[in-house]
Order: C-alpha cells, then sequence, then structure tokens
C-alpha cells in the first residue's frame, strides 16, 4: 500500500480493472442478464421501459460488446403487460418495426 491518497488507489484499481479482457467480459455478461431478466413495471410508460433498456444497451457498448439495436424492440414486445396484445399484434403483422415508434 505504497499509495498515499484516496485518488491514487482509485487510478490504480480502474487501470488495473479496466484493461481486464476477463472483467470486461463478466461486466457484459452481467449487463446482458441484467438486460434479459427486465420486465415493465405497472407504472412504467414504454417510453420509461425503452430508456432503461437502451441504458444497459449503452453501457454493453461501452464496454467494447453491443446489443443489436431490434433488441430492445424484441424485448418490448415480449414484455409488454397483455393490455397491449392487441396493439403487439398490430405491430408484429406490418413486418416492419424499425419505422414505428413505440412510444
Amino acid at each position: 500500500m505504497s499509495l498515499k491518497s484516496a485518488n491514487e488507489i482509485w487510478d490504480y484499481l480502474k487501470n488495473e480493472y479496466e484493461r481486464d479482457e476477463r472483467i470486461r467480459w463478466m461486466q457484459v455478461l452481467n449487463l446482458v442478464r441484467d438486460f434479459e431478466m427486465q420486465k415493465i413495471k405497472e407504472t412504467e410508460t414504454v417510453k420509461e421501459y425503452d430508456e432503461r433498456l437502451l441504458s444497459i444497451a449503452n453501457r454493453v457498448r461501452l464496454l467494447g460488446s453491443s446489443l443489436k439495436d431490434s433488441s430492445n424492440v424484441e424485448k418490448i414486445l415480449v414484455t409488454l403487460p397483455e393490455k397491449f396484445e392487441a396493439t403487439v399484434t398490430t405491430l408484429e403483422n406490418t413486418k416492419d418495426l424499425s419505422k414505428i415508434p413505440l412510444a
């Protein structure tokens, strides 16, 4: 522990762990798992839910990996509550979901 300040310790740990591919891969894996576990909350709008999913996807990108842009749309369509079933069916039947705003 030759480092004197909290800032020096932080910089050391950041450099030590930020570059380690194994740790980065584990962080990506955890974020992807977190993405897959997400469900829309009863009090949440579709836009808020999409923003939450997009935030996770952006953190994955910052670590040098990526989630497909279509993953957000697919995730939203699969996890929407039953009250949106008619809307989801309509969207699925259009076959061009990339041009349809969900919010």
